[in-house]
C-alpha cells in the first residue's frame, strides 16, 4: 500500500517550499529531503521518532489514500470490533451510526478541520460545509452540528461540531462536556452557559427548539482539537492558561470513562516555521503525556491568508483520514455486551437488595441516636 515517491532535483526543490513537506527544512534533513543521521542503530529521540512519522506520512502514495478513503466510504458500524472472550458480535451493542465528537477551545479550528473532511473525504454531492466562527452567522457556534461527510448509504459514522470552550471560563465548558458524554448529542442542541445574556440565550433555545426531532447519539470516541499557534504563545511567554485548558479536557473524567486514549488534532496554518512546529508538537504531548507519533496528528486546516486547506496536501489528507480511520478503531473496540433479560433480572434485584439496605441503616442510625438521648436524659434525672 506504501510506496515511496521519486521527485527529481527540480521537483524536490519545489517541494521544500511547499507546506506539505514543511519539515524538511529542518536541519536534520538534506538538501534533497533525507536523513543525515544514521537512524539504523534504534534508540531514536522523541525528535527523530516525530520527523520519521511525518516522513511515513509523506511515502504514502495515492492508491494507499484512495484505499484507505474506500475503507471509510464503506464502513458500518461494527465493522473494526475483534471478537475477544467468545462473545458474538450479534451479541454486542452497536450504534447504528458511531458518533465522533470535536470538543476544543474557542477558535481552535473545530469546524475549519470539519471543512478539510470533506474537501478529503466527501468526493461527490452537494456539500454542506460548515461555517467558521469568522462568518456573520452565530447560530453554528451555539448549535451542536451533525455532519455526514461521507455521502454513501454504507456509511456508518458523524462528526459533531461543538461550541468552543473558554479558557478563561473552564468550568462551564466542562459542565457541557459532561453533558455530551454522560446524555448524548443531538443536532441543533442549543449550548447556552451562564456567561451568555439572557437575549441571546433565548434566541438560541428558540432556534434548538427543533433538536428534538433529532435522533440523540451516543458519544462513541473524542478528538480533541487544539490550535498549535495558540500552543507556541503559551510556551514561548511562559503563560500556560491555553495548555492547561487543552490538559483538563484531555484528562477530564467524563471521556476517559468512554474514551482511554481520546485523539489529538493540533490544527495550523503557514506562520509557525518547522522548528517551531515540532517543538510545539513534543511539549504539547509530554505535558498531556501522550505519545509524539500515535497520539497525536498535526493538521494543516488554514492557509497563512486563512482561507480552508485543499486537498492539494497530501501529508494532512493522508493524517486526517488515518485519524478518522483510527477514531472508528478505537470506538469498535470500546462496545459493551447488550444487556440480556438475565441481566435486568440481576440488576433489579441488587436495585431491591441496596433499597432494603439503605432503609435499615436509616432505621440503626435513627434508634442509635434516640437511645443516645434517651440514656443522657436518665443520666441527668440520677
Amino acid at each position: 500500500m506504501r510506496s515511496q515517491l521519486s521527485f527529481s532535483d527540480e521537483d524536490q526543490s519545489e517541494l521544500l517550499k511547499t507546506a506539505a513537506w514543511w519539515w524538511r527544512t529542518l536541519p536534520e534533513f538534506d538538501e534533497n529531503g533525507r536523513f543525515k543521521e544514521d537512524i539504523s542503530s534504534g534508540g531514536l529521540s522523541p525528535r527523530l521518532k516525530l520527523l520519521r512519522e511525518m516522513q511515513r506520512l509523506a511515502f504514502i502514495s495515492m492508491e494507499g489514500l484512495d484505499l484507505l478513503r474506500h475503507k471509510l466510504t464503506s464502513y458500518q458500524a461494527g465493522d473494526l470490533w475483534v471478537p475477544v472472550g467468545g462473545i458474538k458480535k450479534t451479541d454486542m451493542d452497536i450504534p447504528a451510526v458511531i458518533t465522533l465528537l470535536l470538543v476544543g477551545l474557542t477558535g481552535s479550528g473545530k469546524s475549519s478541520l470539519v471543512n478539510f473532511m470533506y474537501s478529503v473525504l466527501g468526493r461527490s454531492g452537494l456539500i454542506p460545509f460548515a461555517q467558521t466562527s469568522s462568518q456573520p452567522t452565530k447560530f453554528t457556534t451555539m448549535l451542536l452540528e451533525e455532519h455526514n461527510v461521507l455521502r454513501s448509504k454504507k456509511n456508518g459514522f458523524c462528526v459533531y461540531d461543538t461550541r468552543g470552550l473558554d479558557c478563561h471560563r473552564m468550568d462551564e465548558g466542562m459542565e457541557d462536556v459532561w453533558s455530551w458524554m454522560s446524555d448524548g448529542v443531538r443536532h441543533n442542541q442549543p449550548c447556552c452557559r451562564g456567561s451568555d445574556d439572557d437575549r441571546e440565550m433565548m434566541e438560541y433555545s428558540m432556534a434548538g427548539r427543533c433538536a428534538n426531532k433529532y435522533c440523540k447519539r451516543r458519544v462513541n470516541c473524542v478528538l480533541v482539537v487544539a490550535d498549535m499557534e495558540e500552543a507556541f504563545k503559551d510556551f514561548s511567554s511562559g503563560d500556560l492558561k491555553h495548555v492547561e485548558a487543552i490538559k483538563m479536557i484531555f484528562h477530564s473524567p467524563s471521556i476517559r470513562r468512554s474514551n482511554e486514549k481520546p485523539m489529538l488534532i493540533l490544527t495550523h496554518g503557514d506562520i509557525l516555521t518547522a522548528e517551531e512546529r515540532v517543538e510545539t508538537r513534543l511539549k504539547l504531548c509530554e505535558s498531556l503525556g501522550i505519545s509524539e507519533t500515535t497520539g497525536a496528528y498535526d493538521i494543516a486546516c488554514l492557509s497563512e491568508s486563512g482561507i480552508p486547506a485543499e486537498e492539494g496536501d497530501p501529508v494532512s489528507a493522508f493524517a486526517l483520514t488515518e485519524a478518522v480511520y483510527r477514531s472508528l478503531l478505537q470506538s469498535d473496540r470500546t462496545h459493551l455486551p447488550k444487556r440480556k433479560f438475565k441481566d435486568w433480572v440481576l440488576a433489579f434485584a441488587s436495585w431491591v437488595l441496596c433499597c432494603f439496605s439503605s432503609f435499615f441503616a436509616m432505621l440503626a442510625n435513627f434508634f442509635s441516636r434516640f437511645g443516645g438521648n434517651n440514656k443522657r436524659h436518665r443520666l441527668k434525672i440520677s
